[in-house]
This record gives C-alpha cells, structure tokens and sequence, in this order.
C-alpha cells in the first residue's frame, strides 16, 4: 500500500488526474492519502518521483527516468512521446486504458452470482458437502437458484448429515428464498427422516397439494418416531383422499401394523396391496411377512412368503426371524438349510437370527458352528450383535467361566451388549461373583441403560443379596437413569388398547380395574370353580 506525499516539493511531477494508471492505482487501494481523505476532482495531483519508482517497481514496470504522462501522451506515438518508459511498460499501460473500454473485459454481475452455484453444485457432485454448506454460508446473502438447493438437499439426506440439511434450510430463509412445492416436499423428507416431526408437519400443512410423496414421508417419520397410531391415521386419510398408496406406503404400513400387533389393520393393508396389482417388492414382502408373524398368524406368514415369486435373502430372513419370535427352533434352521439349497447366500442378519434361536433352543454345539461358519465358508466377518448372541449361548448353557473367557478373547470387548448377554446369563445362574465384574464392565461402557440397572439389582436379588440390590437401585435413581416401563396391548374392534403399570389415562379406567379386583376376588375363593365365572 503506497501513500501520497504530504507536500508537493521541486522534485514532484504532475499525473494528469484521469490517468489510466492513476485510476488504475486509486481504485484497486494502492495508492491512498495519508490523511485518508477522498481525491476531490482536480486538473491533477502531484506524485514525488520515488512514490511513483516504487509503485511500478512492485507492479512489474521498469523505468529509467519520468516525466508527465497524460491520456493524450498514451495516444501519441511512441517516437513522439516525452516519457522514457521502456517498451514494457508502455506497452503494459497502453492495454490497460485499451481494456477499460473493451466490453468483455468489464465486471460481469450476473457471473458473479452464478459462480458460486456453480462451484457448489461441483463440491456435492464430489462429494464434498461439509465445505460446500461452509461456503453457502459464505455466499454474503447471495440467493442460490433451485436446482442447487435441490442438489445440496438431496446430498445431505442421502449421507444422512440431517443438521447440514438443516443449516441450508436456514440459509433459504435468512436470504429470503421462497421454496418451490417441490423444495418444500424435499425439506419435509428430510425433516421426516430426523425424527422431526414438529417442523415436518408445518411444511405438510403448508403445501397447496398434498401428494403421495409427502404423505409417504409423514408415514414413515411417525413409524420411526414410534408414532404407529398416527402413521396408521395417516394412512386412512390418504386413503380417503383418493390417493393409491404405493410400495413405500405399505412398507411403513406394515411395520406399524408389526409394532402395534394390528392384525386386522395389516390384513386390510394387505388386502388393498392385492387390490392395486402392486409388483412384487422386496422390502415390502419382507415387512408383510414380519407383520404376519408379529401379530401371531403364523400361518398367514407362511402363505403370504410361499406366494412370493422371487425369493432372496431379505424375505427368507424375515420368515426365520417370525419362526424364532415364536420359538419355533427347528423351523429356523430348516428354513436356513433350505435358503442354502436354493443358492441363497445366508448375510449377517440372517447368522444373527440363526444364533439367537440356537440361545432359545440350547443349541450350543450347533450355534459355535454357525457362529464359525460365518466367516470361514461365506467370509463374513462377526460383528459385535454375533459376539453377544455366542455369549449368550454359552451363559444359558451354564457355561459362564467360557463365556467370560469368550469374550476376553475377542476383539469386542469394548461392545457393551457382550456384557450385557453375560450379565443376564449371571443373574439367572446366580454367579455374583462373575454378575458384579460384568456389571462394572458394562456400566464403564454405557452407564446410562436403566434396563441392566434392574437385572442387576434383580441378580442381587436373586442372591439373596437384599442391601446390595437396594444400593443399586439408589445408584440408579442418583445417576438419573429411568427404565423405560413395560405395557401390555390388546386389539380390540380395530382400536389398539395400551396399558402401563399405574396408567390410568384410558377412559375406561376405572370400569376395568373393577372388573380385575372382581376376577381376582372369584381367583382367591376357595370356592371357585371355572363354571362360576362363566355363569357370572
């Protein structure tokens, strides 16, 4: 940064005040006053020689010696000319007064403001989405067109970053974009898929049409957020709408029908399925044959499976895992060694089902086999839930010193549920030796799971161990933990009735504890018999 002189001396020369390197120097900052005060407009203003040797040097010029240049002396003839700039500086001087009045070399504002969709839509082609929500927001207010919006969305639901999302809908209303429908169908999927439902219903009631997509969207948010009642609501009203549910529809369907064990609302999704000619879908004949199972229609599980015309790995781990729910052992591993007949190759979630029902089952030697199979004949490496499930194994059996042993020799250690399997199979056996190191192991890992407090408070008890169970239970209540409580349901005409532990919030409350007090009072006399209860 170079400062004009202060006072003008013998030694000074004159620049003509709408000189080309003059305005050049004054507009890009490199030559100010001293006193920081604006250049009024003047014949012209004086530079010491030094200033302007030193100026140039820095620019790149050379120059032997100077005189006054002016806007008429850059257009005359070199010969003719008083200035002794060599050729290089002449020539760097003469093109930048020539550019100034080139059209293609002036600023260009509607550039400006593409460039930055431009380099924002390349990061997320690339891959780079944290540097590209940076730079959004380094934009200086700049609104982005749509599709650039639209690509930024996309990139961050696809790598679940939902909080990055999040900041680029903010940038939308800081510098004042009003969303297109489909912008706001993309924001309300994104917003479904973080579990926030608060703001994904506000853009739901702000659309002007209300589509299957965006009513899919609402479905699956409530089903994930453990809102199975509404999304089954949702349903209803598409349905009312006039709207044909699609694939994605009957998938969360499906799964809230599971959760709320809904029989007679899964099979009149099922029903509505057929109706439509859906084409067979993996993911939904997956969901259809675990609805089945949930709701105890075995039966009706295994039709709907035997139907499918294109059978794969989601849809035969589905039907063991509907098997092992209801402990049918034998039927998981006939159905494993069929799926291997059949050329389907077993994954890890289909291993995993087939080690948790040899636990039920007691199948110890089987389930080391599986378990070793996993890796030697399909190249699947165990995971942590496959290292908990072999514990398991091992704990129900009795054998707690080899489970212990089990786990010290694997590389998994440090996954909580390991010790939680084993912490469970000391309760049962009454080991509290082997119960208090399993329990300090796995309260080291996840201190904040209220269910392994009470197992082990429980495995106190069980002992006999009463003081020690009490402290226990006072260490949960000081940390803050809280047990989530169990409940009991019924279906009952359509309506799924949910009951909890002192819950008095259903209408017929007080009709119903009445009538248990009386069936328990019938249970207690001695004089009861089953014919009375009947009559009564």
């Amino acid at each position: 940064m170079q400062f004009l002189p202060e006072t003008i001396d013998s030694s000074s020369f004159s620049f003509m005040w709408r000189s080309p390197l003059v305005s050049f120097l004054i507009s890009s900052g490199m030559l100010v006053s001293k006193q920081r005060t604006l250049i009024k407009d003047s014949s012209f203003i004086s530079f010491s020689s030094s200033s302007i040797s030193r100026l140039l040097r820095d620019l790149g010029f050379t120059m032997t010696s100077v005189s006054t240049v002016s806007t008429l002396e850059l257009n005359r003839n070199e010969s003719d000319s008083d200035s002794k700039f060599s050729g290089k500086a002449t020539a760097i001087l003469r093109r930048m007064l020539a550019q100034r009045n080139i059209p293609s070399f002036q600023v260009d504002h509607h550039r400006k403001k593409e460039q930055p969709d431009k380099t924002l839509q390349g990061l997320c082609i690339t891959g780079r989405l944290k540097e590209a929500v940076g730079l959004l927001w380094r934009s200086n207010g700049l609104q982005l067109e749509s599709d650039t919006y639209s690509m930024l969305l996309q990139e961050c639901k696809e790598r679940r970053e939902y909080t990055k999302g999040k900041r680029v809908h903010a940038h939308m209303v800081v510098v004042g974009f009003a969303p297109s429908e489909y912008l706001k169908v993309k924001l309300l999927i994104l917003y479904a898929l973080s579990g926030d439902l608060q703001t994904g219903g506000i853009l739901f009631r702000g659309l002007q049409s209300r589509c299957l997509i965006s009513r899919n969207a609402m479905i699956s948010g409530c089903v994930k957020k453990g809102l199975e009642q509404e999304g089954l609501f949702m349903y209803y009203d598409m349905r009312y709408c006039g709207l044909v549910p699609d694939q994605y529809t009957f998938s969360s369907v499906f799964r809230a029908c599971s959760a709320l064990a809904s029989l007679e609302h899964g099979m009149r999704a099922h029903a509505v399925m057929v109706k439509t000619c859906l084409k067979s879908n993996v993911i939904v004949n997956g969901a259809l044959v675990d609805m089945y199972f949930k709701c105890s229609s075995v039966s009706d599980g295994y039709k709907a499976f035997d139907q499918f015309l294109d059978r794969n790995v989601v849809t035969w781990t589905s039907l063991m895992s509907g098997y092992g729910y209801h402990g049918q052992v034998s039927e998981v591993l006939k159905c494993f060694e069929k799926m291997k007949e059949e050329g389907c190759r077993p994954n890890s979630v289909t291993f995993l089902v087939v080690l948790t029902a040899c636990s039920h089952g007691g199948l110890v030697d089987q389930g080391r086999e599986y378990f070793d199979s996993m890796k030697r004949d399909y190249g699947i490496e165990p995971e942590g839930q496959h290292y908990a499930a072999m514990v398991d194994i091992l704990g129900r059996a009795g054998r707690l010193q080899e489970a212990y042993e089990f786990i010290m020799k694997s590389p998994c250690k440090k996954h909580a549920p390991v010790w939680g399997s084993l912490l469970g199979s000391c309760r049962n056996h009454g080991n509290v030796e082997l119960l208090e190191l399993a329990a300090t192991r796995y309260f080291e890992l996840d201190p904040t799971n209220g269910g392994n407090y009470v197992v082990f408070a429980n495995g106190y008890a069980s002992c006999g161990l009463l003081e020690a169970a009490s402290k226990v239970r006072r260490r949960m209540e000081n940390a803050g933990v809280e047990k989530d409580p169990g409940y009991s349901q019924i279906e009952l005409q359509g309506q799924v009735h949910r009951f909890m532990r002192n819950d008095t919030s259903h209408r017929l409350s007080r009709k119903i504890h009445n009538k248990v007090q009386e069936m328990a009072s019938l249970f207690m006399d001695v004089d009861y018999y089953p014919d009375d209860l009947d009559t009564n």
